[in-house]
Formats: C-alpha cells, structure tokens, sequence
C-alpha cells in the first residue's frame, strides 16, 4: 500500500507541476476523488485495527500489574512489536490523505480555470 499511494500521489504532484500540459483537469479530479476514497478507506481501517492493537496492549499492561505473570510480559511485548508498525502505517495513510485533499483542491481550482477558457 505504501508504493501505491506515494507512487499515485507522486503522479499527481507530476501533472500539478506541469504548468504547460494540456491535461482534462475535471477527468483527473473525478479520478482523484475515487483514489482518495480508497485511501480514506485504508485509513479508517487501519485505524480501528491500530485501536484495537492498542487497547489489547494496554489491557495486557492493565493484566500484568493485577496478576504478574511472565508469560504476560511475553504477550505484551508481542502486542507492542505489532502495534508500533501499525501506528507508522497509520500515520503515513493519515499525512497522505491529508496531502491528497491539497491536490484536490488544486485540481478542483484547475477545473474550474479549464472550464471557464
């Protein structure tokens, strides 16, 4: 997923910066917009499974303190070592959205200039 959504945006970024290309401007923003709902959906869903991580490692932590148990310590770690490749994929998908929503509405700006000649 990560490929896809920096290659995709770096293809945006390309035709944003080609000041001089004869591009369709409605066409790539409606494409655009469909992209940016799939990512959005990637998003929302690695952050319930992140949430979900999360809570499980603190009610392992919450577990170790009531009933001390080596094996626990064990489980926590495990959680942990997941969690935190979680909350970078999270926060790349979270700041590429976010990145994608500007060329949205660059591309949107375009449109309407394109339109308008």
């Amino acid at each position: 997923m990560k490929k896809r959504i920096l290659a995709y945006m770096k293809t945006i970024d390309d035709i944003l910066a080609d000041e001089k290309g004869d591009y369709d401007y409605e066409e790539i923003r409606k494409e655009h917009l469909v992209q940016l709902q799939f990512f959005m959906h990637e998003r929302h869903v690695h952050l319930l499974v992140m949430l979900t991580f999360a809570l499980f490692a603190f009610g392992t932590f919450g577990l170790i303190f009531m009933n001390f148990q080596p094996s626990l310590l064990l489980l926590m770690l495990a959680v942990f070592v997941l969690l935190v490749p979680y909350v970078l994929h999270y926060f790349l998908l979270e700041n590429s959205v976010q990145k994608m929503y500007e060329q949205y509405d660059e591309l949107y700006g375009r449109s309407l200039v394109h339109r308008k000649k």
